[in-house]
């Protein structure tokens, strides 16, 4: 089972006696734990136990060495899922650039769309400061998103009138 795999090591990285353990193999392999670490001998050897049945250290020769591999094999178990259409135009959470074409242009603008709840009204400054999030040019998404019915307009107030819920 993936889940269970990624939670143990998981669970072994949010411990802070096995953090220090597997810090100490990956920083100062070869030096005694419990010096390196600072844990009493018994504590840095359960760590160092609970490592082992993680995958995350492994006996090497005499001593033991930390199993960085082991977060390859796991990112290769998860199933991958296809890109979010939406990669292509952002970076960072921001657009790179406002498409020019409608139909590319249309998806943007419903994903945009989506800061603003159904049924709220949104003084103008409200509706400029969301969209400036997105796009410096947060007056031509403003004019695109009225333009294209994802929001209404009356009396420089704003309200949520298109796009997917």
């Amino acid at each position: 089972m993936i889940d269970k795999h990624i939670s143990r090591v998981l669970g072994l990285l949010g411990q802070d006696d096995t953090l220090r353990v597997l810090a100490g193999l990956v920083l100062r392999p070869g030096e005694p734990l419990d010096k390196v670490t600072g844990l009493e001998p018994d504590v840095a050897a359960r760590a160092l136990d609970r490592l082992e049945r993680g995958g995350l250290a492994v006996r090497d020769g005499d001593g033991w060495r930390a199993r960085p591999e082991t977060f390859r094999d796991l990112l290769r178990t998860i199933p991958s899922t296809p890109a979010d259409p939406m990669n292509a135009f952002l970076v960072d959470g921001r657009l790179v650039s406002i498409p020019a074409k409608r139909a590319k242009r249309l998806m943007v603008l419903d994903y945009i769309a989506q800061v603003f709840d159904v049924g709220v009204h949104y003084p103008e400054k409200e509706v400029d400061v969301a969209l400036r999030a997105f796009h410096d040019d947060y007056a031509a998404l403003r004019r695109y998103l009225v333009d294209e019915g994802f929001l209404s307009r009356e009396a420089n107030v704003y309200w949520r009138s298109g796009g997917t819920t």
